[in-house]
């Protein structure tokens, strides 16, 4: 195990080890073609935009289920309009979570 070990560091240690990976493509800064990029920016934007439309819209008719289930005594029409304003909020975190680390990601390659 030591004649391992010992290997190693002799690898490690040796000085044109390290030349070897120095520099594998000189000057190189990966980028997206500004073809490519303004469209597929529009798309992640209308994308995060409607979904979170769409989450509020949940919402809304999710509080009327609320406001009617309880006016009209039905306790399952407010029980399913409570949960869909739980799923609604929890649909639009997501969404909103999810866009912003896709753009994060997308920008980084810029």
């Amino acid at each position: 195990m030591s004649q391992i070990l010992n290997s190693l560091h002799t690898i490690s240690s040796d000085s044109s080890w390290h030349v070897l990976a120095d520099g594998v493509i000189p000057n190189y800064t990966p980028t997206l073609p500004k073809e490519v990029n303004n469209p597929v920016k529009t798309v992640l934007g209308w994308t995060a935009g409607l979904g979170i439309a769409a989450a509020v819209l949940g919402g809304l008719i999710a509080w009327m289920l609320v406001a009617v289930g309880h006016n009209t005594e039905r306790a399952s029409l407010a029980a399913r309009g409570k949960q869909g304003v739980l799923w609604s909020l929890l649909g639009a975190g997501g969404i909103g979570v999810t866009s912003s680390l896709v753009l994060a990601f997308y920008n980084m390659a810029k």
